[in-house]
């Protein structure tokens, strides 16, 4: 009869927590609907686009300090089957975003089997606590910091059945090889997972603690430096792999990273990080901020009402100190849980130190799920801990119902109130240039399939040039198996206007050059010709664009001083021919390289590609 009601609950809860997920799933998919690629998204896939996928020289690259070689084969996988298609990366999303809720939730039934209430309510703060919505829409910090998640449950439930419950000697070894596959996987993703053996250990250690039973004045055995070493000794297969790991992996990311490079401050470093506390993680505590703006094209940004600030800074308080108060070990586990708070935003806010760094980038929350996660790990643990010195986790007295009650309500408002949060920054979120400018521009580019177009950058509303050369269409769009041949020499010069439509273009007429000597009926380049400009020219990428009249087909030779010639196919009567180019001076030299023929060129302008409407 007691096993069957111990099952029915089992069920229930089981039942309940499922739902939640399910719940979060939803909300998950209907921002990635309302969402589209994003900034980074564009240079993943633009190295996709530039390199093999299965390359070093693409997984092996340093993107923005960051090493994440899985992170860039998922990202070179999708491009591959999907190029330039949002509904493959949403979906990348959502499933690991399935993942890990249901890899936390089996961490938190590890560490608190027997709590009911309590169980369901950390799950519920991490599901739908703003801390984690910024980085998951955004797919490439969903790529590094999903995975991080799931295998950070996934190796402190692991860890935590090693050293509490001493399982037999099989189940220990697919614990060991289970964690540390998930932290390797981890790692191969994002190397900020180094977090998790620390958190993984200290985990191990507060749970131990919490369950065994603490030594009165007068015994022998001193009851912290046995837990501390009981911790170690009951998993330490496990903990001196994962330290292999860890010291191997940091000296590859040293390695190979350019985390360290740049200009830091100690002072910004603090502002940020203080920012990133008292302006992101408090007011997640009470399901906040609700409101979010954007400066296009940076990422949504949250802005917390005082009050909420306040109200933030009182739950905390509130919970720490009548934690501390009914159960054993509280305070240890809360000073752990905000120890890494804080000191997991320093290495972070430090790489983004520079005195150029706005404040505002700490209100991106987009660095903070792993520490909504260490704070679940925390509700757990109190969870599971006794309510008094000398009760063990079986002996806790039933709960009150009123306390039940209040614990219930505050779950919903937190949940609300997150719901509010939630929906907002994906409102700000969706006000985004990029997703049209990318179903357009993929359309007009499959016109040109099988044409010559030159290269241009994307709007800066969708990616700036400091991302060069990954913010060019050669780069961006090209996977895509209906597009143009990007070159440097056409007849029929097309360009994608800030919409992504294609449509006429010209040459901008940043210098000029008169008509060559002769005329149509007597073209007068029969040799090598210099056709002086308007003015100088400095070192650069340029276009010239001019008519012609050629006796022949053929070919002639342009170029510019100090730049390699360029070959461009004439044909016989009166055309037009684009041309792009390297070098500098103040001549164009030109000359036939088909023997016989003759050419006469008309007026001819040299700058940049620009749509014909704006060109004067």
């Amino acid at each position: 009869m007691v096993n069957n009601a111990v099952m029915t609950t089992a069920r229930k809860l089981g039942a309940v927590a499922l739902a939640l997920i399910a719940a979060q799933i939803v909300v998950r998919a209907v921002l990635v609907i309302w969402g589209n690629f994003y900034w980074d998204d564009l240079i993943l896939i633009g190295r996709a686009s530039s390199y093999p996928i299965l390359s070093w020289d693409y997984l092996g690259y340093s993107h923005d300090g960051h090493f994440m070689p899985a992170a860039f084969l998922v990202a070179g996988l999708t491009t591959v089957i999907a190029p330039v298609q949002w509904w493959l990366p949403a979906l990348t999303l959502v499933v690991l975003q399935a993942v890990a809720s249901l890899a936390v939730w089996r961490m938190i039934r590890i560490i608190a089997p027997r709590a009911r209430g309590w169980a369901l309510a950390a799950l519920t703060f991490y599901l739908f606590v703003p801390m984690t919505v910024s980085a998951y829409v955004w797919w490439a910090a969903g790529l590094n910091t999903l995975p991080m998640q799931a295998a950070m449950a996934v190796v402190v439930g692991n860890a935590i059945v090693l050293v509490r419950d001493q399982p037999d000697a099989a189940r220990s070894r697919r614990l060991m090889i289970g964690a540390v596959a998930a932290f390797v996987v981890a790692l191969l993703f994002f190397e900020k997972s180094l977090f998790i053996l620390p958190v993984a250990f200290v985990a191990g250690l507060l749970a131990l603690r919490g369950s065994m039973r603490p030594q009165w004045h007068g015994e022998e055995t001193d009851y912290r430096s046995s837990v501390l070493s009981q911790t170690f000794l009951r998993a330490r297969t496990l903990w001196l792999t994962l330290a292999g790991v860890f010291v191997a992996w940091s000296a590859l990311f040293l390695a190979t990273s350019t985390a360290t490079a740049g200009v830091h401050s100690f002072g910004q470093t603090a502002h940020l990080v203080w920012r990133s506390i008292n302006d992101a993680i408090i007011p997640s505590l009470v399901g906040g901020p609700w409101v979010w703006d954007r400066w296009t094209p940076s990422p949504p940004m949250g802005f917390p009402s005082v009050w909420m600030i306040a109200l933030g800074w009182i739950v905390l308080v509130v919970l720490i100190v009548v934690t501390s108060r009914a159960k054993r070990g509280a305070p240890l586990i809360w000073f752990c849980a905000l120890l890494y708070a804080v000191g997991a935003q320093i290495p972070v806010m430090w790489n983004r130190s520079s005195t150029n760094t706005a404040l505002e980038l700490a209100q991106t929350m987009r660095y903070l799920p792993d520490t909504a996660l260490v704070l679940t790990i925390a509700l757990a643990l109190i969870a599971a801990a006794p309510r008094d010195l000398g009760a063990h986790l079986a002996d806790k007295p039933a709960p009150d119902p009123r306390l039940a009650y209040a614990g219930v309500v505050s779950c919903v408002l937190f949940a609300v109130s997150a719901m509010v949060a939630t929906m907002s920054f994906g409102q700000s979120w969706r006000d985004d240039p990029t997703g049209d400018y990318l179903v357009t521009a993929r359309a007009s580019l499959a016109e040109m399939d099988g044409k010559t177009m030159f290269d241009q950058p994307v709007p800066l509303e969708v990616l700036l040039p400091v991302a060069h050369p990954n913010n060019m269409i050669s780069h961006v769009f090209g996977r895509l198996r209906e597009r143009p041949d990007f070159g440097n020499v056409t007849d029929d010069l097309k360009v994608l206007n800030p919409k992504g439509q294609l449509v006429a273009g010209a040459v901008s007429p940043q210098r000029t050059f008169e008509p060559s000597r002769g005329s149509c009926a007597r073209p007068g380049i029969d040799e090598p010709t210099r056709l002086r400009l308007s003015g100088p020219l400095i070192d650069w990428q340029w276009t010239v664009g001019f008519s012609y009249c050629a006796d022949r087909a053929g070919t002639v030779e342009i170029r510019l001083e100090g730049g390699d010639p360029v070959q461009v196919p004439v044909q016989a009567g009166l055309h037009a021919a684009y041309v792009q180019l390297d070098g500098r001076g103040t001549e164009l030299r030109i000359r036939p390289v088909t023997p016989g023929l003759k050419l006469h060129t008309g007026d001819g302008r040299v700058g940049q590609p620009v749509m014909a409407e704006l060109a004067p």
